[in-house]
């Protein structure tokens, strides 16, 4: 047996560090160290309510607009507030940008260039991939930057800036919209669009959202020539589905509501849909550097107290859990609770793991492109999109969305007037805690148990493999 620590980890937001037992070429155990304790649900205590909108989305430049949805909609629970159509389906578009903007950064910036390492060098396909995949030397980045940004444009129309807007509100959207905005916005999907058919997918974003069975990935991979179809072929020369399986507990809030109803369903997925409830969420802090609680609170009665001299803590994130248990967030979780029948049929095959946490992200990118259309299509120009909800009251809200990474809620209390608690747990909070006070792992512990690791390896790639089909944001974990 021998242990070494990986980290910090490059292309990451934020610091991680992992903590690896190894036994027989392969990791026994794996610890999950959260390294930077940031403090924001401390600063917000004694602040004005809508304080929250301002200061949540400077937790991340990446994920803004996510904090931002969850804070305002965890504000209009608490204010009972209306939403005008016009203000959901710009709120929509505005989260479902950042989220797509992020899948697709994942993909090409954070997540392929690992392939393009030299301890791949003698693979068959290593010379094509190495091309393609590079970091920042490779085609692809020369591709899809340009083709981010002018996608991000949308969120220039629609909420003025790029992170950390104010546009999104309680009651909706803070600003109306023109016709030759509307117009704009069309134009702009229908750009995004052209760059994902032509270069991610090959194929038109229908034929990747009714892709349906293994059986029809494989074909489909083996007649196209696009980054999806290379990934796919590369997944099976490697086994990646047999890489970095989780607990196969999987859980999604549910995202972007029509007329007060989800568009994306929300569940727990564990051989069969469940439906959630929110009041089984709790935060257990045995292993955090938090001051213990006697009993794992749910976090509308959470608290954040720093204890950095905690004899079992070992990482700044706390360990929340459902109904007790360990649960896998993110775009694969979204998928198959939403019943996306490619999503179950790879869970049913091998769970979740490296190859099916990516593919679901791409198929993702194809489903939530399609609803982008309509959404921009059903705007009313000129029309309301915000209803104001007036003061805000004493008493407790709750917002729960989708961001990119998973489930995002936001549990803010108010007293005379002032925030007296809020809490946050983020996707990688889910994904990345630490043990809890039974001693399960956490998601990714628990999926690194098994990794491969090379003879010599001091930062072995399957375990970069692993850590990375997770997407994760470690400066949201550690708000």
């Amino acid at each position: 047996m021998s242990r070494i620590v990986v980290g910090p980890f490059n292309r990451v937001e934020g610091d991680l560090e992992v903590k690896l037992d190894i036994d027989q070429g392969r990791v026994n155990q794996a610890w999950i160290n959260c390294t930077l304790y940031r403090g924001f649900e401390q600063m917000l205590v004694g602040k004005s309510p809508r304080d929250a909108l301002v200061y949540t989305p400077r937790i991340c430049g990446i994920c803004s607009v996510s904090q931002s949805v969850a804070a305002a909609r965890a504000l209009a629970d608490l204010q009972q507030a209306e939403v005008p159509e016009n203000g959901e389906l710009a709120a929509n578009l505005i989260l479902a940008n950042e989220n797509l903007a992020d899948h697709i950064s994942h993909f090409y910036l954070f997540f392929m260039p690992d392939f393009a390492r030299a301890v791949y060098a003698g693979e068959f396909w290593y010379a094509r991939v190495a091309k393609r995949f590079q970091a920042v030397k490779g085609s692809a980045a020369a591709q899809v930057i340009p083709a981010r940004a002018e996608f991000l444009h949308l969120m220039g129309i629609l909420a003025g800036k790029w992170p950390h807007s104010l546009a999104i509100q309680p009651g909706g959207l803070s600003k109306g919209i023109q016709p030759q905005e509307r117009l704009r916005l069309l134009a702009i999907l229908k750009g995004f669009r052209r760059f994902l058919e032509r270069v991610t997918f090959g194929d038109s974003l229908e034929a990747i959202a009714g892709l349906s069975s293994i059986t029809d990935l494989e074909r489909w991979a083996e007649s196209r020539d696009s980054d999806l179809a290379l990934f796919v072929r590369l997944a099976e020369a490697l086994n990646l589905a047999s890489l970095g399986r989780g607990g196969d507990r999987f859980m999604s809030f549910g995202n972007y509501p029509l007329d007060g109803q989800p568009t994306l369903a929300p569940g727990v997925w564990e051989g069969g849909l469940q439906a959630l409830d929110r009041s089984r969420i709790s935060e257990d802090v045995s292993h955090s550097w938090m001051a213990q609680n006697e009993v794992c609170l749910p976090p509308g009665r959470g608290e954040t107290r720093p204890d950095l001299d905690k004899p079992d803590g070992y990482s700044w994130c706390k360990a929340p859990r459902l109904d007790g248990t360990v649960v896998e967030v993110g775009a694969l979780a979204r998928q198959v609770v939403d019943g996306q029948p490619l999503a179950r049929a790879l869970v049913a095959e091998s769970g979740s793991n490296v190859r099916n946490r990516v593919v679901m992200r791409l198929v993702e990118v194809a489903r939530t492109l399609m609803r982008m259309e309509g959404w921009a299509a059903a705007l009313k120009p000129e029309q309301p999109c915000y209803r104001d909800p007036g003061q805000v009251p004493d008493g407790t809200g709750v917002g729960m969305i989708e961001a990119a990474r998973g489930s995002l809620g936001h549990w803010i209390r108010v007293e005379q007037g002032r925030i007296a608690n809020y809490q946050i747990i983020a996707p990688t909070t889910w994904n990345f805690s630490p043990r809890d006070q039974a001693g399960q792992p956490g998601a990714l512990e628990q999926a690194l148990a098994g990794t491969p690791v090379r003879e010599g390896e001091q930062d072995p790639v399957a375990v970069q493999h692993v850590v990375r089909s997770f997407d994760p944001c470690m400066v949201c974990t550690v708000h």
